[in-house]
């Protein structure tokens, strides 16, 4: 878990001075570091408080007790989660280039990052399915999307994410195969997962690029057949659209369906750039540059900070749950 890259033992500066096979470390200037401290302070806070509204939104209005927005509330528990456990221990991580809070602390930490991503992903791999269900077979939603469903899809995404984030880690999956090449690497005052090559391809497969083009196909569907529901809606000689369906509330559910797509590709543009990093990176022999990997990083922990300002935008609930809130 704590590891150097090859190629990166020319530096004079390390973590522990004291300590032998110490991780090299950049420091930089104050100039530098306090404005880095105060722009990651600032997507932390906004992070938890935007994501806490949501949570406080859905748990205490009972009109927004819907099986779709219990799959929200999953997601705005794992975004908080991961603003208020992880973003502040790599903030101090990217700024000072060192891991100071141990090894054991490390593994919880980046077995955390793992699970809460996995989370994600398969909570939006959900609403993409309640998502089609509502808006390509309406007549079987309420038979198909029950409460007891809906519990069931929260429990695999949990249990499922607890089993690969902690197990990966704690059992040394992501090294077998090349533990001497790790020893070799070892050093104290890093953090970062390191994976072998069939690790890194197996764990980005499964964790994004499946689940992503599986979200991509169903909102595809989606939206093909959305168009052809509001197409029969605005002709007059229509000949399938289902009694008791209103103008309003098919336009309701096409804004819900066009709001959750716009965060599911928030999503895979955020964490795009960092799992081909990790895909890639054992295959030319960990040469990318640790700083680029700390970038595509915060760009994916950026996804968490985003949910909730699009849902202050496209959902009218949301608005209305945030000022009665604020005001009290």
């Amino acid at each position: 878990m704590i590891f150097t890259k090859p190629g990166v033992s020319e530096h004079s500066d390390f973590c522990y001075e004291s300590v032998n096979r110490s991780c090299p470390k950049i420091t930089y200037p104050t100039a530098i570091r306090i404005p880095l401290y105060i722009f990651f302070i600032i997507i932390i806070v906004l992070t938890i408080c935007g994501n806490l509204l949501v949570i406080i939104s859905i748990a205490h209005f009972k009109q927004l007790q819907t099986p779709t927005n219990y799959l929200i509330l999953s997601l705005a528990v794992t975004d908080f989660l991961l603003a208020v456990i992880n973003m502040p221990p790599s903030m101090v991580r990217t700024i000072e280039t060192c891991w100071y809070f141990g090894d054991m602390f490390c593994k919880i930490h980046t077995s955390t990052e793992v699970m809460l991503c996995t989370v994600s992903i398969l909570n939006l791999s959900f609403i993409s399915i309640d998502r089609y269900y509502a808006v390509c077979q309406p007549l079987h939603y309420q038979t198909k999307i029950t409460s007891s469903t809906i519990v069931i899809m929260i429990l695999i995404s949990w249990n499922l994410s607890f089993i690969i984030g902690f197990g990966i880690i704690f059992l040394k999956l992501n090294i077998r195969g090349i533990e001497d090449f790790y020893n070799k690497n070892f050093c104290f005052g890093g953090c970062y997962i390191f994976h072998s090559k069939t690790s890194a391809i197996i764990s980005s497969v499964l964790a994004f690029y499946i689940p992503g083009l599986i979200m991509i196909t169903i909102y595809q569907k989606i939206f093909h057949i959305a168009l052809k529901q509001a197409c029969s809606i605005q002709s007059t000689a229509c000949q399938h659209v289902q009694p008791g369906n209103s103008t309003s509330s098919s336009s309701m559910e096409r804004k819900a369906t066009k709001t959750l797509a716009i965060v599911m590709g928030v999503f895979l543009s955020c964490w795009l750039p960092f799992f081909m990093c990790n895909l890639i990176d054992p295959i030319i022999n960990y040469s990318v540059p640790p700083v680029l990997f700390e970038i595509f990083f915060w760009l994916g922990y950026f996804n968490s900070t985003s949910n909730p300002i699009v849902y202050a935008f496209y959902y009218s609930w949301f608005q209305k749950a945030f000022k009665m809130i604020i005001s009290g």
